[in-house]
């Protein structure tokens, strides 16, 4: 068994050339330990734009299945760790020829298709594992375009982005599942992101469970990664869509939808369930009134 051997999980939809992108980045990662292998395994959601056949003819070393549109993006994630978990995806570089050798991994990296690691992303985990323990998730966290950090770790029951230190590494009660490191212990441990949750709540409750579990977790020292495509304010926080239309954007699939949130809510936050069950949808009718009023 090879001392490291890092299975990649990746999802994708319509996001070609920053698929491409990201696996270029993961291509190009410097420094890891002698004798490491890699295996990357993408599931793409009913992409129109060509991107299973273009991540098939530039890196045909990954592992590529494809599944319907109205696949979720944690569902997705868990059909990739499946695959991972079955042997496919040899061994070996991004680029390289399709047929490699697999091998057991000893480690899982949830990787967002819109994030381009730097360089030293990969060493810079590992290090951060190895001071932190073998039985810890790492976190990376990912910074727009502007350089502020976007994707991190989160921290509270409000559910507070952390900011990267410098030098050391960062404790969180869970994480954006952008750029995430699991060892084979710590995944025996936890599992995958749960079926209840189609998206982000499913990373905030990987997260719970883990530390449930009596897994910490950690952010690793600055910033891992860069998404070109910073996200901006949920869209439910638009000015002048009406008290209606904020609601409805909020209680979507995008935002909050309400039965995962409760069910988020009721596993992770009892006894103040019930408030943040609410009171997120009465901060978002709150202030598309006001909006509306001095609009």
């Amino acid at each position: 068994m090879h001392s490291f051997h890092l299975a990649v999980l990746m999802t994708s939809h319509d996001r070609r050339a920053r698929t491409l992108s990201a696996l270029r980045a993961l291509d190009e990662q410097r420094g890891l330990p002698a004798g490491a292998t890699l295996g990357v395994h993408l599931v793409d959601t009913g992409s129109t734009d060509g991107t299973p056949e273009a991540v098939r003819a530039w890196y045909p070393a990954v592992e590529v299945m494809s599944m319907g549109p109205d696949t979720t993006r944690d569902q997705a994630l868990r059909v990739a760790s499946r695959n991972s978990r079955s042997g496919g995806g040899g061994g070996g570089p991004v680029h390289g020829a399709p047929g490699g050798q697999s091998h057991p991994w000893t480690h899982q990296l949830w990787l967002d298709d819109g994030v381009e690691l730097v360089p030293d992303a990969l060493v810079t985990l590992l290090r951060t594992e190895a001071e932190a323990g073998p039985d810890a998730v790492v976190v990376g966290a990912v910074r727009g375009a502007d350089g502020e950090t976007v994707y991190s770790g989160r921290r509270g029951r409000s559910l507070t982005l952390v900011r990267p230190a410098v030098r050391r590494f960062e404790p969180c009660d869970t994480y954006d599942g952008r750029v995430v490191l699991l060892s084979r212990a710590v995944y025996e441990r936890v599992g995958d992101p749960h079926k209840a949750f189609p998206h982000r709540l499913g990373d905030y409750d990987h997260g719970r469970r883990a530390r449930r579990a009596g897994v910490p977790a950690f952010v690793a020292p600055g910033h891992i990664g860069v998404c070109a495509d910073t996200p901006g304010p949920d869209r439910s926080r638009e000015p002048g869509i009406g008290v209606r239309e904020a609601l409805r954007r909020v209680t979507s699939v995008r935002e909050l939808p309400p039965r995962q949130w409760w069910s988020y809510c009721l596993r992770h936050t009892w006894p103040w369930a019930p408030w943040l069950m609410v009171s997120p949808y009465a901060r978002t009718a709150a202030r598309a009134a006001l909006d509306r009023r001095h609009g």
